[in-house]
């Protein structure tokens, strides 16, 4: 749910800024291209491919931008377990051409808003399972059960290194567009069993008009975008049933028994917004912001 600002009602200052996106088919920076359209901040998505350097500068020289936005990257087809036969693709793009595109951005005094995961963390005794003790930034991944999940933590430590990037790791991303194939929401009203276990989500209606705002206030290093808070497999699809289908029935199974039907582990945790928080105090925890930006937007009358 975005809503559009009318031309007189436009900031300003927003013209002063042009944005720079890669990952135009994908679902986050397709959502970015659309709020900067709302925003009246001007943009341009870029048609290099990140493992090529030249092509990047070729795009900067072009657009001229204040910022670039990173939303590119290889998730795999239909899910994370394509990139376990498709490696040195995955290398390709999540690993080199990303720090290729950091490497180009420093180059030309540019901060990069890097779209990451929060996907590389797993409860462990330290964050055990209901406690409400959430990995923080400065915590190193500690899950690597994908081959998708690795590159990122990779690159997430490789890029730490670079003052001009700002990662933002996201989880579980839901928007309010409930017929978009990479909607948390949607994948799990689709399958025929899910598993039930709080989990740290990321609602893009909220987040990336945050992150827009973060990229104004050049903030840099690694942030948690997600809300605050965690929220089950069953509570969302409680409220999937509450707000959009009465009729909806869904099966729990086993994290065993999920596992028999992946080629590659799933994460599970809960990420410390609390830096997010203190920076956006208008921040909504999880389940509030599930209500507000994705449920009754679509609710049925």
């Amino acid at each position: 749910m975005v809503v559009p600002m009318s031309k007189s009602s436009m900031p300003p200052q927003n013209l002063s800024y042009k944005f720079l996106i890669y990952g135009k088919t994908g679902y986050l920076g397709g959502l970015l291209g659309k709020l900067c359209n709302d925003q009246g901040i001007p943009y341009e998505y870029g048609t290099g491919r990140l493992e090529n350097r030249l092509s990047l500068i070729v795009d900067i020289k072009r657009v001229n931008p204040t910022h670039v936005f990173n939303a590119a990257g290889v998730t795999g087809r239909p899910n994370a377990d394509w990139c376990e036969t498709h490696k040195t693709e995955t290398i390709r793009v999540n690993v080199a051409g990303t720090l290729t595109l950091a490497d180009v951005c420093k180059e030309h005094g540019l901060l990069l808003m890097n779209y990451a995961s929060g996907c590389t963390f797993e409860y462990d005794a330290d964050h055990p399972e209901g406690s409400g003790i959430g990995f923080k930034e400065e915590d190193k991944p500690n899950f690597a059960g994908s081959f998708y999940v690795k590159t990122k933590g990779m690159v997430e430590e490789l890029l730490k290194e670079f003052d001009n990037v700002c990662t933002l790791r996201v989880r579980m991303p839901i928007s309010s567009d409930l017929n978009h194939p990479r909607n948390f929401v949607t994948k799990i009203a689709r399958y025929d069993k899910v598993v039930n276990i709080p989990n740290s989500m990321s609602i893009l209606d909220e987040l990336l008009p945050i992150s827009i705002e973060m990229a104004k206030r050049n903030l840099t290093g690694i942030w948690n975008l997600t809300n605050p808070g965690v929220v089950s497999h069953n509570e969302v699809l409680e409220m999937y049933k509450q707000y959009i289908d009465p009729e909806f029935t869904w099966e729990n199974f086993t994290l065993e028994d999920q596992a028999k039907v992946l080629v590659s582990g799933r994460s599970n945790n809960e990420m410390d917004a609390s830096k997010l928080k203190n920076e956006f105090p208008e921040l909504l925890p999880i389940k509030e912001s599930l209500i507000k930006y994705v449920f009754k937007p679509n609710m049925r009358a």
